[in-house]
């Protein structure tokens, strides 16, 4: 059967649309008269209008016509047949497949069940049939006559340009849809579904970028999307796609409503492919070297295998983003000739090797000093840290003295980096180098050029800033200088009453505190005398807490969870676009199955924080701990994380967050669930190097690809 494909309207559907029906299932006020082949049948066949549109009851109508009707109450589909025609119907879907799923179209009303009995719009039985239809305004009758070939029509004014019916999909390919001017400029958002034809399910493959932003809680009114519709977009097929589908290219409008569509049949073959991109044959590695993968489709992780192609010895990366980069520092001792491929991995299995890549490593002998910056003023602690691509027997820091050419060597250690701290001889403007001995070659390092104040200095550890002590710490002082009748003093932050802890105190100067009597927040400080002059250390701001201490707490039972964050996900997907499945991920790895939110710890008021937000949210913020880093010693301080007054609030929030510039290439690919994973690391979501895939490993675990499912 022949795809109705002509940009126009029944001349019936203009006459209804005349008529301002209501927008909702109504019987005809004024009955509309149904005659078939000259026969009226209004009595038998009950028309209701919807949407302006005239729906009958496809069997009966289809059975006066003389086609056959078949129900299929598993998968709630209708299949009508005439001649050499069929059409397949599936109840509450706008899909519309013809003549054995060679051809589909898609339907401004999808079928439905009416007191038992399946109403479809009446062009699908013209379109189905090959049947014409009119309409008498006088009359307000619908002319039926299976002796009139009807005139060719679609449901809408919008067509899919970049694929017909039949085509094959291999790789990467670009989408666009065609659309009159109706529907150019208004800010509608476009969606490319690739759909079961068994089911008319399927998943998002391609979507305006910012879908639903109207719908984020807490953004307001903002400017409406203005994409053009017509825009070409991307679709990167995963291996899980291959097999017959339905393209489906649909425009929706701001309250998510269909108002447009296309489909086409299409068949997924992915012969999965890949290759390195950013080296060549023959290329001269000197220096670090970047390098990434390009491939038909998009895989789990990648992993790049260098081999030396005179030892045959392997060296094989750990797992890496296929979207990002990769960067390869060989050594010295590494220079010779490689093999180089890309190695790509659908889960955990090889999918696809690319061709090897033959280049030659000639690593030139390179050293810098790392841990300070030209020009700065070094007032206290510094590490020093030689950074190099070859083995060294022995490492040296030196300090120069930029007037006399005089050298001070600060340390002489095999390797590794040294702690600086500099003397009151050390003042004044000096280059800073590392030397090295490297096979009976001593090699220096490009100086650093600083200021250095070496004043006496006079360092605390044990209670850092901001810390909440709520058991005893062991004090300890260090020095550049030789330091003596060193003593800790407190003082009260709000009364500014000063407390003597210990006094006449040698280096180290250590001393338990014991915080029992010390409840509230206070200032540490120690001192001590040089050469006869008082020296001070940083005034270190603490709090002793020695009440109730509220833990963490779920938000639902853990066997409950799955369901109560799918329950959000979905919400959140049909309302932003970003992948259901990604998103329960997310909460599940966060929370810990929803067993730890943070709380506040001397309140214990919960915070409805799914994805550890800090800051301040629509309910406020509750404090809890974190950590932090003082004079190389860990210790834990208050932070506010966001409250909010609802799971479902937080929900939201979390979606607005990554609304940020950092996270521009992850809404590209949000609809996504594993191009969102690596995207949100490769943008620094988080730290650990295994997110994307944690996340991926509960996805495919739990199966949560599943809410991602659409349909039309």
């Amino acid at each position: 059967m022949k795809k109705l494909k002509k940009m126009m309207f029944l001349c019936m559907t203009g006459a209804l649309l005349l008529m301002g029906t209501p927008n909702r299932e109504v019987l005809a006020v004024e009955p509309i008269r149904l005659v078939v082949n000259g026969n009226d049948i209004t009595s038998l066949s009950s028309p209701i209008l919807e949407n302006n549109r005239t729906l009958v009851p496809i069997r009966f109508i289809s059975e006066e016509l003389g086609a056959d009707v078949t129900w299929n109450n598993a998968d709630r589909t209708v299949l009508v047949e005439k001649g050499n025609n069929t059409v397949l119907l599936r109840i509450g879907s706008q899909l519309v497949s013809y003549d054995n799923g060679s051809d589909y179209e898609v339907s401004d009303i999808a079928p439905k069940i009416i007191n038992d009995r399946t109403y479809v719009p009446l062009r699908l039985i013209s379109n189905a049939l090959d049947i014409g239809i009119d309409w008498d305004n006088a009359t307000r009758t619908v002319l039926i006559d299976s002796q009139i070939l009807p005139e060719e029509t679609s449901f809408y004014d919008v067509k899919i340009l970049s694929h017909e019916d039949g085509d094959t999909i291999t790789g990467r390919t670009n989408l666009q849809i065609g659309a009159s001017d109706r529907y150019i400029g208004k800010g509608y958002e476009v969606r490319f579904l690739l759909l079961d034809p068994d089911t008319a399910k399927g998943f998002i493959i391609a979507r305006t970028e910012n879908a639903g932003v109207n719908s984020i809680v807490g953004r307001g009114d903002p400017t409406p999307r203005i994409d053009d519709v017509t825009d070409v977009y991307t679709y990167m097929p995963k291996l899980d796609d291959n097999g017959n589908k339905v393209l489906v290219g649909a425009i929706y409008d701001q309250n998510g409503s269909l108002i447009g569509g296309d489909a086409v049949a299409v068949n997924v073959n992915i012969d999965p492919k890949i290759s390195l991109s950013g080296i060549e044959d023959g290329k001269l590695i000197s220096y670090a070297h970047y390098m990434g993968s390009q491939s038909n489709f998009f895989p789990s992780f990648v992993k790049y295998e260098f081999t030396n192609m005179v030892t045959g010895t392997k060296t094989i990366t750990d797992f890496q983003s296929p979207s990002g980069t990769y960067t390869w520092k060989p050594q010295m001792k590494d220079n010779g000739y490689y093999s180089v491929r890309v190695i790509a991995y659908d889960n955990d299995v090889v999918v696809a090797t690319s061709e090897p890549v033959n280049v030659q490593v000639a690593m030139e002998r390179q050293l810098s000093l790392t841990g300070i910056k030209e020009g700065e003023t070094v007032k206290g602690t510094k590490t020093l840290l030689a950074d190099r691509n070859f083995d060294v027997s022995e490492t040296q820091y030196i300090m120069k003295d930029v007037n006399t050419g005089e050298e001070k060597v600060l340390a002489t250690i095999p390797y590794g980096s040294y702690t600086w701290h500099p003397s009151p001889e050390d003042s004044g403007l000096k280059d800073i180098i590392v030397r090295v001995k490297a096979g009976g070659n001593v090699i220096d390092s490009p100086p650093i050029r600083v200021k250095v104040d070496g004043s006496p200095k006079l360092l605390v550890e044990g209670i850092g800033p901001k810390q909440v002590l709520t058991s005893s710490a062991i004090l300890k002082a260090s020095s550049n200088v030789n330091i003596d009748s060193i003593s800790y003093t407190l003082k009260n932050s709000k009364t500014g009453e000063g407390i003597v802890l210990a006094s006449n105190l040698s280096l180290p100067a250590e001393f338990t505190f014991n915080p029992t009597d010390y409840s509230g927040e206070w200032i540490l400080q120690a001192e001590g005398s040089h050469n006869g002059k008082r020296v001070y250390s940083e005034e270190i701001p603490f709090k002793v807490y020695l009440g109730e201490i509220f833990s963490s707490k779920p938000i639902v039972e853990k066997s409950q969870y799955l369901n109560f964050a799918s329950n959000l996900a979905k919400d959140s997907f049909n309302k932003t676009g970003m992948s259901a499945a990604l998103q329960t991920a997310q909460s599940i790895l966060e929370t810990g199955w929803g067993q730890s939110t943070p709380v506040d710890k001397y309140t214990g008021q919960k915070s409805n924080n799914l994805f550890g937000i800090k800051g301040v949210g629509p309910a406020g913020s509750v404090t809890s701990t974190t950590w932090e880093v003082y004079n190389g010693v860990r210790f834990t301080v208050d932070a506010d994380f966001r409250a909010y007054n609802s799971p479902q609030e937080s929900w939201a929030d979390h979606k607005e967050f990554l609304e940020r510039d950092r996270y521009k290439a992850f809404r590209d690919v949000m609809h996504d669930y594993k191009q969102g994973a690596w995207s949100l690391k490769d943008a620094g979501y988080a730290t650990d190097p295994e997110y994307a895939l944690k996340l991926m490993k509960l996805i495919d675990s739990y199966n949560l690809d599943e809410l991602d499912k659409v349909g039309i």
